[in-house]
């Protein structure tokens, strides 16, 4: 599968484009919607040029290929185009988790895949961030959505 337009658009809202390259709260430089290399797989630095949105938008499907490959391979069950998005929003922002990737090969309930969404990788520097814990909802409801 590839990721559809909810998880574009997911992935989009959460991460921000910024058309200049910045240090990301990892301290790694980052450009466009949080790529931190470009299509040739060179690093983004400090003083690389400004990028248009259009290259940022072709960046960002670009480096989702790596975060699709991961979930594709991970995960052995059927998933409707919600839950791949879902997860490929997730992957993206936290490199995957072989226990969420276990809980939905297992068939765990929807009560404990939720639960694993909004309670873990919520943290940044020790503390909860608002800004994970929404992201993490938000992933949650598109996975349970029909």
């Amino acid at each position: 599968m590839i990721t559809g337009t909810k998880g574009l658009e997911l992935i989009k809202l959460f991460e921000g484009c910024k058309l200049k390259p910045y240090l990301c709260p990892a301290n790694v430089p980052t450009i466009g919607y949080g790529s931190t290399k470009y299509a040739n797989g060179v690093k983004v630095t400090l003083r690389d040029k400004t990028i248009t949105e259009i290259e940022a938008e072709n960046l960002l499907k670009n480096t989702l290929k790596v975060y699709e490959d991961i979930v594709n391979k991970k995960i052995k069950v059927t998933l409707n185009q919600n839950q791949f998005d879902s997860l490929v929003s997730y992957t993206y922002n936290t490199g995957g988790s072989d226990t969420l990737f276990k809980l939905i090969n297992n068939k765990a309930s929807d009560f404990e895949i939720r639960r694993w969404f909004q309670t873990h990788y919520i943290t940044g520097g020790g503390k909860e961030l608002p800004g994970l814990v929404r992201r993490r909802k938000a992933e949650a409801d598109l996975y349970f959505t029909k």
